[in-house]
């Protein structure tokens, strides 16, 4: 078997994050399939266009939880792991983030929402504009993106002048709160949080919106735009993300038992009616 850019992962017996260039699988078909049209598409351009399109905030008004019974039917077409609703795996990450920190109510909520920002594909948006791993625009690929460099054959900012270098657009140790990442569900769910004033602590804000970055916090590219302010919060990624990958074995949770507990955390931490 050829395996393309990425570690895979195993937890009781199972291997998570497989990526087969050659598989006729079609499951390993259909990832693949979406990782070529997200990396030959999305360019600084394009990321650009869906901040307009998605950044004012006027495609719904909901509460959180209406939100996230819309991912009941919905599944992600980029994860090798899961064939299986978005809905389900999100409680399940919840409840494991619970099981092993208690003590961070903030965090099951973060693990709750992590990926409602796929909502934007359940009303049209492409899939390889919202779901998948995350990398900056306005730079060159790390060798460590999914199916690597090969990949982003056809796409006009890898040869650009300037889009095209290690350092591209931005300046040494900016920040990743500087980089313009790829158009996805993070971003869209950061902004839709901190558009709205919610009160989550940075760490639960700061994982949600890197917690597709794989080529940052399991490869270690991009290291050369880290700050301190990276450096200290990528704890919190890895904790959302533990949490997010060994929880796909779980068994199905009783939904309409945790609501009760989960409202609660929205009614501190992200309360009443949303701006999508």
């Amino acid at each position: 078997m050829k395996l393309e850019n990425n570690v895979s992962y195993e937890s009781d017996g199972k291997t998570y994050r497989l990526y087969d260039v050659t598989a006729e699988d079609p499951i390993q078909v259909r990832v693949r399939n979406h990782y070529y049209t997200q990396h030959q598409n999305q360019t600084v351009q394009f990321v650009e266009e869906m901040h307009k399109k998605w950044l004012n905030f006027d495609h719904a008004k909901m509460p959180i939880l209406g939100c996230l019974d819309m991912l009941a039917t919905f599944l992600d077409e980029s994860d090798p792991d899961v064939d299986e609703a978005n809905l389900i795996h999100a409680y399940q990450t919840a409840e494991k983030i619970r099981e092993n920190h208690p003590d961070k109510p903030w965090m099951h909520l973060a693990g709750l929402i992590h990926d409602l920002g796929k909502i934007m594909s359940v009303w049209g948006e492409h899939q390889w504009a919202v779901t998948g791993d995350t990398y900056p625009v306005g730079c060159a690929p790390a060798e460590s993106i999914v199916y690597g460099k090969a990949s982003f054959q056809g796409n006009p900012d890898v040869d650009h002048e300037v889009y095209g270098t290690p350092m591209g657009k931005y300046q040494e140790k900016c920040g990743l709160e500087n980089l313009m990442m790829t158009w996805s569900h993070d971003e869209y769910m950061y902004q839709v949080l901190v558009n709205h004033g919610s009160t989550l602590p940075d760490e639960a804000l700061y994982a949600i919106r890197f917690h597709s970055f794989y080529p940052y916090h399991s490869h270690n590219d991009y290291l050369q735009f880290q700050n301190e302010r990276d450096i200290q919060m990528k704890p919190a990624i890895m904790m959302l993300n533990e949490c997010d990958l060994y929880s796909k074995n779980d068994e199905t949770p009783d939904i309409a038992a945790l609501k009760p507990y989960y409202q609660s955390l929205i009614d501190q931490y992200v309360p009443g009616v949303v701006n999508w």
